[in-house]
């Protein structure tokens, strides 16, 4: 399903649902970010999607991580909370979605790379390849403010 984002945008469409999510910026030993490029935007994101009944944040997190990258991993920390009304998710079946994403710190623990139905590449990169990287604002928004290290972010 096609996604577009807006964010602060005066011609988006009105959000018409709200969903808990989490992603994930997983960190290897060697300092290296896990980013997956996604099928619905062709843009590389951090691993995340929205939260399941009967799960917890960081359960979705980890669920995320595993489903879109084949990356196991564990929770460390967090990065923030992103619930901007001027951010909307527009998907082509009309569901206009308000972002609320909680962003988890992580640390592999298992697994091996590979494609999903949500991704058609991931790979790892050291954190100033991911400049020059095709990204949504609000991913490159919590990239940095992760790189920044100031603690958790509200925005």
């Amino acid at each position: 399903m096609a996604r577009r984002d807006y964010e602060d945008d005066p011609q988006a469409p009105k959000a018409n649902s709200l969903v808990p999510a989490a992603s994930a910026v997983v960190v290897d030993d060697d300092g290296r970010v896990l980013l997956q490029r996604r099928t619905d935007n062709g843009m590389w994101a951090l691993p995340g999607g929205k939260m399941e009944l009967g799960e917890s944040i960081g359960d979705c997190a980890v669920r995320e991580t595993f489903e879109e990258t084949g990356i196991t991993v564990e929770i460390t920390g967090i990065v923030g909370t992103y619930t901007a009304p001027g951010h909307v998710f527009a998907y082509d079946d009309g569901e206009v979605r308000q972002e609320f994403s909680i962003c988890l710190t992580a640390r592999p623990i298992g697994g091996s790379l590979r494609v999903s139905d949500e991704s058609f590449e991931v790979a790892w990169f050291a954190p100033d390849a991911v400049d020059g990287l095709p990204m949504v604002s609000s991913i490159r928004k919590r990239i940095s403010d992760w790189r920044a290290g100031h603690g958790p972010v509200v925005r």
